[in-house]
């Protein structure tokens, strides 16, 4: 989890103390980062277990779990395949989202294949619990998932995964981003859709 969160940091995909990682235990707890830290600069200690309802097992005095917990565990209690989660800021997403485009249309197919298509859900008020209640309309059915206005979510059967999906995101919002500056970008037909399937 640390070396991912510095990985992340180097790759711009968080800034100063933005961003948060989770990671369900094989006894069912869940590690998590803490609330007010650079994730660039964290380390093993400061990572805060907790069971399923939110509750602190394991923390350093004074370290709090992240803001968005409440995210976090919502996509754990829904979905057992889950073993990750990892909510960052990339610059692409988050500017296409300022400007109401999505990545919910089938543009590219390496990205339909290993992401499907990526909803972009409503703003809401980071760190608070409608943070979960926008994600849980459509988190059942998706690894990745555009926060309007905030940032982006992404989820694996375990962090590596989960971060991989965070740059496939991120790489396409860039492509989907150049690719409305030069014209209007072409669908893939259903045709397309159904070899790809």
């Amino acid at each position: 989890m640390v070396q991912i969160a510095s990985r992340m940091s180097e790759k711009g995909f968080i800034s100063g103390f933005a961003g948060n990682l989770s990671a369900r235990l094989d006894d069912g707890s869940i590690l998590v980062t803490p609330a007010g830290t650079c994730k660039g600069d964290l380390t093993p200690e400061q990572l805060i277990v907790l069971d399923l309802q939110g509750k602190k097992i394991s923390a350093l005095p004074g370290l709090n779990p992240t803001s968005e917990l409440l995210m976090h565990l919502e996509i754990y209690q829904r979905r057992a395949d889950i073993g990750a989660v990892i909510h960052a800021h990339p610059v692409a997403c988050v500017a296409l989202s300022l400007v109401g485009i999505g990545l919910d249309k089938p543009l590219i197919p390496e990205v339909i294949v290993m992401l499907g298509i990526v909803p972009t859900v409503p703003y809401a008020t980071p760190s608070t619990g409608e943070c979960r209640e926008v994600i849980s309309p459509v988190i059942d059915e998706h690894n990745a998932i555009i926060l309007a206005h905030h940032g982006s979510l992404t989820v694996g059967r375990d962090l590596l995964e989960a971060y991989y999906r965070l740059e496939i995101l991120e790489h396409t919002a860039r492509t989907v981003a150049l690719a409305h500056q030069l014209g209007e970008p072409r669908f893939l037909t259903k045709k397309d859709l159904k070899k790809l399937s």
